[in-house]
């Protein structure tokens, strides 16, 4: 599979840290084969708690391929934040999309579908049926 066809995964954190481990996962979980383009945006500018608008903007052109983009968000303010983003209309990459899923279980499922070649809508789907996997 050509990665400049596939859908790019950002993953929004209050916590550098955090964004970038929960990539780290998704990615490691590939194993062989194309991966999704895939980029953490988590905390502030000057590296600590919450979001940035600039950081998540640049993660998103970062990993845009034409395909579309897919952005999980862990907290209500990171919502918010792409939210905003996406109502300014000339920030984000045509064909982004907010995805409403877990942000660990969605950003493994994500990268799997976009790694496989799925389209935008197919990959937010997706991430979405992670809110029905069971642990117990």
């Amino acid at each position: 599979m050509d990665d400049e066809k596939l859908v790019g995964v950002v993953l929004v954190s209050h916590s550098a840290a955090v964004a970038e481990a929960v990539a780290a996962l998704a990615t490691g979980l590939i194993g062989s084969g194309a991966t999704a383009p895939v980029a953490p945006a988590g905390g502030t500018g000057d590296g600590g708690l919450g979001t940035s608008a600039e950081l998540i903007a640049a993660a998103a052109a970062r990993v845009d391929r034409g395909a579309g983009v897919a952005v999980l968000t862990d907290l209500g303010s990171a919502v918010l934040t792409v939210k905003t983003l996406l109502a300014e209309g000339d920030e984000l990459p045509p064909d982004t999309a907010l995805v409403d899923a877990p942000f660990v279980e969605g950003a493994v499922a994500a990268v799997v579908a976009a790694s496989a070649g799925a389209a935008l809508a197919e990959v937010r789907a997706a991430a979405t049926e992670a809110y029905d996997y069971r642990k117990v």
